[in-house]
């Protein structure tokens, strides 16, 4: 059923192809290459490292850095170890990096060199005791990291991993403002993986090469790479979207398989020097975040010259739950392109009313989903993780529809979420932190279509008699208490706020008084 029997766990996948494939490359970078089989040992010797740490089966261990080889020696020795990998937000603030760590309780965490100064301060006043690890993605010097893995052994552990286990706690903002950790298990990945072996639209070549660029953070980044490791696929590894790099790879490893937010599509086929760079190994771009719309598309496709594939999909599905394939990309039909797709193999998706009734073709509801790859959980968080959980369904919180095609469509999201550049941002984290400012009366925060960001987070200041705050002022003051990409790039001034009787903001009002608004970024 499964295509590889042997692979059970994530730690199964360097063991597996460090066996069968071991002088494969697995993993590579504009200064350096790594086998399976060097993968494995490597992962071996975290495992190691992990375990002489302390760190017990079922533990969460940290690592604070973008993307990097060390990122998935780390991911696989946790898994070896019977721990589990917490990816952290590099973009987060020192307080929401507080409440992430705060929740989930790492004993350890590996950090990447540019961000130890920030962790440190961070430790200074967290409630959780944590041990750091530092090592320095940009060099093959020395590190901490370095050291202790020369001294600890490369004979796998064999740690005992069940089905059920936490392989990975990928943290997603709520509607409350609040983190929530999503623990996805060895067996839901894994059921993913078949999914995707299903699917007649992921065929894999000997001379794939796959790029990860995506944050690993995000499902959307590691997912896919685990995808292309599964099938022994090599990574080129980017540190993060940078587009003078992202060309110069092309050029270089020649990829063949890549994923981004049509955001970033955007930007690569506007840079001066994508003229310029070979674009002919690419043979699939998959893109998430957002639908593409057909100019771009056209442009993109006339410039890559390659297939395109849009998925759509949740942290809690822990993959893709529809794909728009290839042949579902019709450049004559604009609407279709405006589509979701349909579901991959072994994965329902139903369309209810409020009151959990399935609605017909065309009517508006919210996405259920039926997956064997679902999450297990919410940590900590019971009642929410039963508030989305019912029946082996998940409700998603996304509203749309079913045509009579049988493609689903987006139309909103029910938890005000704003998908600006590809990055989930919730409306009320951004409410939170601007209500904090002395001259703000009332705040509405929306997202209005930009060409560039898909979605630009937009606030509606309702501003105090005593003040008159600049949008500067107010954007600055956001950018010392969330991420810098959840800060407001439009901020509006308003004598009022639209309410309801029952004195709730009505945000459809505020997005058609202002959806029309001429672009004005600050």
């Amino acid at each position: 059923m499964w295509l590889y029997a042997d692979i059970a766990s994530l730690g199964d996948i360097p063991r597996y192809h460090g066996r069968t494939a071991g002088e494969r490359v697995a993993l590579m970078n504009a200064r350096r290459r790594e086998t399976f089989r060097e993968l494995d040992h490597a992962s071996s010797r975290i495992a190691n490292l992990f375990i002489d740490a302390g760190l017990g089966r079922g533990e969460v261990v940290g690592f604070y850095g973008k993307n990097s080889i060390e990122y998935f020696e780390a991911m696989f020795g946790a898994s070896k170890a019977g721990c589990a990998l917490l990816p952290l937000n590099w973009r987060l603030s020192a307080l929401e990096l507080k409440a992430v760590i705060e929740d989930a309780g790492p004993p350890l965490i590996l950090v990447d060199r540019e961000f130890v100064p920030l962790l440190e301060r961070v430790r200074e006043t967290c409630g959780v005791r944590f041990g750091i690890v530092e090592f320095d993605s940009t060099s093959d010097g020395d590190s901490p990291l370095k050291s202790r893995m020369s001294a600890s052994s490369d004979v796998d552990p064999r740690v005992a991993v069940r089905p059920e286990d936490t392989a990975l706690l990928l943290y997603t903002s709520g509607t409350t403002g609040q983190p929530k950790g999503v623990e996805l298990t060895h067996g839901g990945i894994n059921f993913m993986r078949l999914c995707e072996h299903l699917e007649p639209a992921f065929r894999w070549k000997d001379d794939d090469v796959m790029m990860f660029v995506m944050p690993n953070f995000h499902l959307v980044g590691t997912g896919l790479s685990l995808q292309g490791l599964y099938n022994g696929i090599p990574l080129t590894i980017l540190g993060g979207l940078d587009i003078p790099a992202l060309l110069a790879t092309l050029e270089r490893d020649k990829p063949t398989i890549c994923c981004l937010v049509p955001t970033a599509i955007q930007m690569i086929i506007d840079h001066p020097d994508a003229a310029k760079t070979d674009l002919s190994a690419l043979r699939l771009v998959m893109y998430a975040g957002s639908p593409i719309t057909a100019p771009l598309l056209k442009r993109a496709m006339s410039t890559m010259r390659c297939d395109f594939m849009q998925f759509y999909g949740a942290t809690e599905t822990c993959g893709a739950v529809t794909l728009l394939r290839p042949d579902q990309h019709d450049l004559e039909d604009e609407r279709k392109l405006k589509s979701c797709g349909t579901p991959v193999p072994l994965v329902e998706v139903r369309i209810l009313s409020a009151a959990g009734d399935e609605l017909p073709d065309g009517e508006i509801g919210e996405f259920a989903v039926r997956s064997p790859a679902m999450f297990k959980g919410y940590l900590n968080k019971p009642t929410q993780t039963d508030s989305v959980l019912s029946g082996g369904w998940y409700r998603t919180g996304d509203a749309g529809y079913r045509d009579s095609d049988g493609m689903l469509y987006l139309v909103d999201r029910t938890k005000d979420m704003i998908i600006s550049g590809g990055e989930n941002v919730y409306s009320t984290e951004v409410e939170q932190a601007l209500s904090k400012h002395p001259a703000v009366s009332q705040v509405a925060v929306i997202g209005l279509p930009d060409e560039r960001w898909g979605e630009r987070v937009t606030a509606i200041v309702v501003p105090t008699e005593e003040r008159s705050p600049s949008a500067e002022e107010l954007i600055a003051h956001c950018r010392e208490m969330i991420a810098a990409y959840k800060a407001p790039k439009q901020i509006i001034f308003a004598a009022s706020l639209p309410m309801t009787p029952t004195g709730k903001i009505l945000k459809t009002a505020l997005r058609k008084q202002f959806g029309e608004l001429a672009a004005t970024t600050v």
